[in-house]
């Protein structure tokens, strides 16, 4: 049973709220004892800003601009994409061992062992988004504060919707040798018709077309827009439009498939 099923002095949503912060409090341990590991997982975005950002100079869609403006935010949805797409990856261990099934065992909501994780998650993007944009100040990076809470809010959510569809395969999956070309087919498309690396204006018709149904494309716009200190027109709306429906139907179907696991 777990605490839903019973009776609740508290008031409701109290109690998930509390096993997502205690979830959440045992996930960060690992990364509190293990800081290096949110560097780690910097790596390959930092090698992509200082190897590929200074050959957009003079592109289409950077013209007259410190390369690193365009790049940056870019950048930003590439640590969502991948931090939060492989979360499912951390899964895996604990279901092969039994430690995932005896947490189902636990009074603990089993929605709340969902949200407590990709809460994790999102702190551990959130941290390498801004150590990167430390990083990046120094070197002509501009920004501004409401511009830059706001591009950070949009990549929250798109990195929760992700976070959470990414456990969710791995607890079909179960396997890392099945998780794994799954993910990688999955993320690999969403980032090459984003927009990320390069102007998609620079594509085909045809592709830039095929662009435009991808989600995580119309998130990169928006984020550029908002780094940019720009105003939110209909890029920033679409955008928010795209991140909050792919995370509203993410937990739709995690807190759906969760529940399940009670019967």
């Amino acid at each position: 049973m777990g605490m839903n099923d019973t009776k609740s002095p508290w008031p409701p949503g109290f109690d998930q709220a509390y096993d997502a912060l205690t979830v959440f409090a045992r996930q960060m341990r690992p990364v509190l004892y293990r800081p290096f590991m949110i560097v780690f997982g910097m790596l390959q975005p930092l090698l992509y800003l200082v190897l590929f950002a200074p050959l957009l100079t003079g592109l289409a869609g950077a013209e007259g601009e410190n390369p690193w403006q365009w790049f940056v935010p870019g950048l930003f949805v590439m640590l969502s994409l991948f931090t939060a797409g492989f979360a499912g990856f951390g899964l895996l261990p604990e279901m092969a061992s039994g430690a995932h099934e005896r947490m189902l065992a636990t009074p603990a909501s089993r929605v709340a062992l969902l949200l407590g994780r990709v809460l994790r998650d999102l702190v551990i993007v959130l941290a390498q988004m801004l150590l990167i944009l430390a990083l990046v100040l120094p070197f002509g990076f501009r920004t501004t504060v409401p511009g830059a809470l706001a591009g950070f809010a949009l990549l929250a959510v798109l990195g929760v919707g992700l976070a959470t569809l990414s456990y969710l395969a791995a607890m079909v999956a179960k396997q890392t040798y099945v998780f794994a070309p799954i993910v990688q087919t999955v993320l690999m498309p969403l980032m090459l018709l984003s927009g990320v690396l390069l102007p998609m204006e620079l594509a085909p018709g045809w592709l830039y077309t095929l662009s435009r149904f991808n989600p995580v494309a119309h998130v990169v716009d928006a984020a550029r827009v908002l780094f940019g200190g720009g105003t939110w027109d209909a890029t920033v709306l679409v955008g928010w439009v795209m991140a909050l429906g792919l995370a509203s139907v993410a937990l739709a179907v995690g807190a759906r498939s969760m529940r399940r696991l009670n019967t």
